[in-house]
């Protein structure tokens, strides 16, 4: 058995129905020239003779008596393959709207415990003639840096493939759960070096927690006021910041990856940095058209990877910052700079933490109280009157910088799906892929209905510090004054793989939530050039919309 660590176990006690704790990704495939066979079935005959190469698919949970500790991984010695590899089709005409509205209903479900915590959806009916491919793995058994390394497994970097060899053959021990003494003994072994490791680690925290009093160094202005400012993790309300239901919206948006980099080389900041003023800008643009647009800065909360380099381990080794996305400022270079300040600033005070930051810590006891207080939280409202910590979380995950294949077919994107929690009902998770940014937003559909309206005010926004870019020298502080361009670029080069986006489309409502403020002023809509590629391009965002119920 292979106990959770503390951090891991966190995503399966704090798992609600509103609350799935899995994260996914939504590839959309080429399939071979010619190709006349039954995907289906090729996949889970692909799937058969790979999954032995990665942990998360041939393990599954054992829980603890009355929930005292944390479950452990035990070996599932009789893995349905046709239960973890589905096949749906699209009903006509199978758009790429449909394919995203179809894995945000997907995304929405709870998974089954009993067996290893992973599925994949092979989905035709596909418009273009592609075929999709949808996985969802628990966030217990990965992060985003282990769902990479899983990702090595299942793709080859040929369409050929690549020999794999087969498992040895085990004995089988017939034993579908481990008794109940056997699992008693193991927590409370666990525990005890558990807390061992604390104690070892109390000196190594208390030094860290005194370099965070000191004043950090080159930063200005280090008196009592500047240092409680530093404190300050207060985040304004916004829609975003609410209880959240099991329903789930869904938008993926492709960006290349040279014009992200070129814009962060020519301001000099860094490709986060880019993505964070990205996401900044698309949401100050989507809550400012209903006049939501808070005084104060959004703030984001951004993962930090603690994973070590060659570590390959299917288990959770990251931390979270909090980031100001400087959405008070409206010029597009100061909101990029005050990102690149503010994210610099948090790095700084978690590089002090990371060697002593825990991701295992001792739990006995707690995994019944830890799920009755997720469940209570979420459904008694305290979110929606507790102050928000973070409005929107953003990650960003380097993928493979080449093209992969999935049992001979051409992966075309990679677009990431994740996690809506209570509190923060918008995802936005990035991923790179062979020369491209594959954009994922995920939320709550009651709490984003029209989440295909952020999507492409992230493409304008992109466009505008492309503008930007080619106007300004790289040292320049502002883009006030600047004027507008004297030509219009030419377009981007293109990704040689296609990019399945949906197009915006109007969110059907019975009522608007401020029907006064809705009038976008003219200029303002999020109309993309043909410097991003997005398949099919997408209408204007509506002057009006509506945010509450809404069909998916």
């Amino acid at each position: 058995m292979n106990h959770l660590s503390g951090l891991d176990a966190t995503f399966l006690h704090f798992e609600t129905a509103e609350m799935p704790m899995h994260v996914g990704s939504l590839n959309v495939l080429d399939l071979p020239e010619g190709y006349q066979g039954d995907f289906y079935e090729d996949a889970k005959a692909y799937m058969v003779a790979r999954m032995h190469l990665a942990d998360v698919f041939t393990r599954k949970l054992a829980l603890m008596p009355f929930d005292l500790s944390n479950p452990v991984w035990v070996e599932d010695e009789d893995i349905d393959v046709d239960y973890h590899v589905r096949h749906v089709t699209l009903p006509k005409p199978g758009t790429n709207r449909q394919l995203q509205q179809y894995v945000a209903r997907l995304h929405s479900t709870l998974m089954d415990r009993s067996r290893p915590l992973w599925e994949f959806f092979i989905i035709d009916g596909l418009q273009s003639g592609q075929v999709a491919l949808y996985t969802k793995v628990h966030h217990a058994g990965i992060d985003g840096q282990a769902g990479v390394e899983v990702g090595k497994a299942i793709f080859d970097t040929a369409p050929t493939g690549r020999v794999v060899k087969p498992p040895r053959p085990r004995a089988r021990s017939h034993n579908y759960q481990l008794g109940m003494a056997e699992l008693a003994t193991a927590a409370l072994r666990n525990t005890a070096a558990q807390y061992v490791k604390l104690y070892k680690m109390l000196p190594a925290l208390g030094r860290a927690l005194g370099s965070l009093a000191k004043p950090a160094e080159a930063v200005p202005g280090s008196d009592g006021k500047a240092l409680a400012k530093r404190f300050d993790m207060r985040a304004p309300r916004t829609p975003f910041n609410v209880s959240i239901t099991n329903q789930r919206s869904f938008a993926g948006r492709t960006i290349p990856l040279a014009e992200t980099k070129a814009i962060g080389k020519h301001f000099g900041v860094t490709l986060n940095d880019v993505v964070m003023a990205t996401v900044s800008g698309a949401l100050r643009r989507y809550l400012k058209d209903s006049n939501e647009l808070p005084d104060k800065s959004l703030v984001a909360g951004v993962p930090v990877s603690l994973r070590e380099a060659g570590d390959t381990s299917a288990n959770n080794q990251a931390s979270m910052i909090l980031v100001s996305l400087a959405s008070d400022l409206k010029d597009p270079i100061q909101r990029l700079r005050a990102i690149n300040a503010s994210s610099t600033a948090s790095k700084s005070t978690m590089n002090k933490f990371k060697a002593v930051i825990l991701d295992d810590f001792p739990m006995f006891g707690a995994p019944w109280l830890m799920s009755g207080a997720a469940s209570m939280i979420g459904r008694s409202g305290l979110v929606n009157v507790l102050p928000p910590v973070a409005n929107v979380a953003i990650s960003n995950v380097q993928g493979a910088p080449f093209p992969m294949y999935f049992a001979g077919a051409l992966v075309t994107c990679y677009y990431p799906v994740s996690i809506a929690s209570h509190g923060t009902a918008l995802n936005v998770t990035v991923q790179s892929y062979n020369g491209r940014m594959d954009y994922g937003l995920i939320a709550c559909r009651r709490a984003v209905p029209d989440i295909t309206e952020i999507g492409d005010y992230m493409l304008a926004e992109h466009q505008t510090l492309m503008d930007l870019m080619q106007a300004l020298p790289g040292d320049a502080k502002s883009a006030a004054g600047a004027g507008k361009p004297g030509a219009a670029r030419g377009a981007a080069p293109v990704p040689a793989a296609p990019v399945p986006a949906a197009p915006a489309a109007k969110t059907a409502a019975a009522k608007a939530r401020k029907p006064a403020a809705r009038k976008v002023a003219a200029g303002k809509t999020p109309a993309r050039k043909a410097a991003v590629k997005k398949a099919p391009v997408p209408k204007a965002a509506p002057a009006k919309r509506a945010r509450k119920a809404a069909t998916a």
